[in-house]
């Protein structure tokens, strides 16, 4: 027994000077939880809501102001014809429309009747759901309100909902996009960390670099058959949505193509600097795997809205490269939108795929050169 406390004791302080295990033992459970509590939530909180109102009259302001008191919404844009709708949806600014038909107020007191118009984006079928529910809600309460202040006849506000690009809320719209940017990232920067740590941990790495080769051609000629490899991942995906799902694709192919080109070079980038800080390849696919899944899965607006998340998880997506590439997917394949609608995320991509880059190489060479 004496000898086997002793066995205990050694692999106690085995696992407490060891740094990483320290980690992996208390550190990821404390940041799960802390994810998961806020950022898996069907709560609804501030979302953009643009009201067109054709009537413009007082009770149509009641129903606004109930609506953007509610803490669920807030005021968004005010239209100013029925063209304006298409427009700011493309922009996304906006989760939603709200139509007050002409003369409202007149409507609902003379015939007792008014109705409503309830326009959401159907590119997030969830989202979509969530506001006109709330909405309906809403509007529901204030009927029962204006029922309760009326002493003849009974007062009714009747919403009408549509769905922008989704009329059927079908899901694939949502996770086809979302499935597209995830295996990207995770393919690209997986298996690109992989096969330079899986060089350095067999010793190989400096076979290469006695040869003639510069770094920079090492790195190059490491991550050539993957991006060709991701790229023809990305016309199977998008095969596959056609044919089998009816989803085709609104906006240009050729921009789509070259975004996603975009996509996988910044993928890539992020997988050789991964490599630069991993000294084995079990390390790499921890990190890859950790570092990039549930990120992409949980904050970057593949399954749970942003707007819906504290203050604090909305800078932390702002880091993640996958929130900007949906975006830019979602308008392109969705929307049907050009590259004036999504220069912005093109941008970031850009600025992030040279930096990883410029990090990748310096680092590689620092550490091998």
């Amino acid at each position: 027994m004496k000898r086997f406390l002793g066995f205990v004791k050694k692999e106690f302080l085995h696992i407490f000077r060891d740094f990483r295990t320290l980690v992996i033992l208390f550190g990821i459970p404390v940041v799960q939880i802390l994810v998961f509590g806020f950022v898996v939530s069907t709560d609804l909180k501030n979302a953009p809501v643009a009201f067109l109102d054709l009537s413009n009259d007082e009770i149509t302001q009641k129903v606004s102001d109930k609506i953007c008191s509610s803490g669920f919404f807030r005021r968004g844009e005010t239209l100013l014809n029925y063209n304006d709708i298409d427009k700011t949806f493309r922009k996304n600014k906006i989760k939603a429309v709200i139509i007050y038909e002409k003369d409202f107020g007149r409507k609902l007191i003379s015939e007792g009747k008014a109705s409503m118009s309830i326009i959401t984006d159907g590119s997030e079928p969830n989202m979509a759901t969530l506001i006109t529910n709330y909405i309906t809600a809403i509007v529901t309460d204030f009927n029962r309100e204006l029922a309760g202040s009326q002493t003849t006849g009974k007062l009714m506000v009747q919403p009408e909902v549509r769905m922008f690009y989704n009329p059927s809320l079908k899901g694939h719209f949502m996770f086809v996009p979302g499935v597209i940017t995830l295996i990207l990232i995770l393919i690209c920067a997986l298996m690109t960390s992989v096969t330079i740590t899986r060089e350095k941990e067999f010793g190989t790495m400096e076979v290469l670099l006695v040869s003639p080769l510069k770094p920079v051609q090492i790195i190059l000629g490491k991550v050539m058959p993957y991006f060709l490899l991701s790229f023809i991942n990305v016309i199977m995906i998008l095969l596959l949505s056609w044919l089998v799902f009816g989803l085709p694709v609104k906006g240009s192919l050729v921009l789509l193509l070259a975004e996603s080109m975009l996509y996988i070079l910044m993928s890539l980038s992020l997988g050789i600097l991964i490599s630069t800080v991993s000294k084995t390849m079990q390390q790499a696919i921890f990190i890859s795997f950790v570092g990039l899944m549930l990120p992409t899965i949980l904050l970057s607006g593949f399954i749970f809205p942003i707007e819906n998340m504290p203050s604090g998880y909305g800078w932390v997506a702002a880091l993640m490269p996958p929130k900007y590439f949906i975006i830019i997917i979602k308008n392109i394949m969705i929307k049907g939108t050009g590259f004036l609608y999504v220069w912005k995320e093109t941008l970031v991509l850009t600025v992030m795929a040279s930096a990883f880059i410029w990090l990748s190489i310096r680092k590689f060479k620092i550490r091998l050169g």
